[in-house]
């Protein structure tokens, strides 16, 4: 059954509720369709509009490269949070999740975005 952008922001906010920012978006254009944030200051409009290029580019280098593959999920590794994409089974959409290094567990974090990502309309 497939699931709303708003849905999968919803659900993820659910089950991580101290996460900084989540947002489902456009691969083609890095415009969010669906967005939460915990900090008021976090521009995830922007935040969106940049991980489109990594996620791009990294799907440019995997066809450059030849490796005949699918990207699972990008993880960025910053100070004090981590930052994860993760794209839609049909490259369309990603789900992008920053969270405290500190407080989340990286592992269940990456379970929960691929569990809600799968039937990400």
């Amino acid at each position: 059954m497939a699931t709303s952008p708003k849905q999968v922001v919803k659900d993820i906010l659910t089950e991580l509720p101290t996460l900084l920012a989540v947002a489902v978006v456009e691969t083609e254009t890095g415009m969010p369709l669906a967005s939460h944030t915990n900090i008021a200051d976090f521009d995830i409009e922007t935040a969106a509009a940049y991980n489109t290029e990594v996620v791009k580019a990294k799907l440019k280098a995997i066809a450059a490269l030849k490796l005949n593959q699918t990207v699972q999920d990008i993880l960025l590794t910053l100070t004090d949070q981590l930052h994860l994409l993760k794209l839609s089974p049909k490259g369309d959409q990603f789900v992008y999740l920053a969270v405290n290094a500190r407080d989340t567990n990286l592992a269940q974090a990456r379970q929960i975005m691929k569990a809600h990502t799968a039937d990400l309309m």
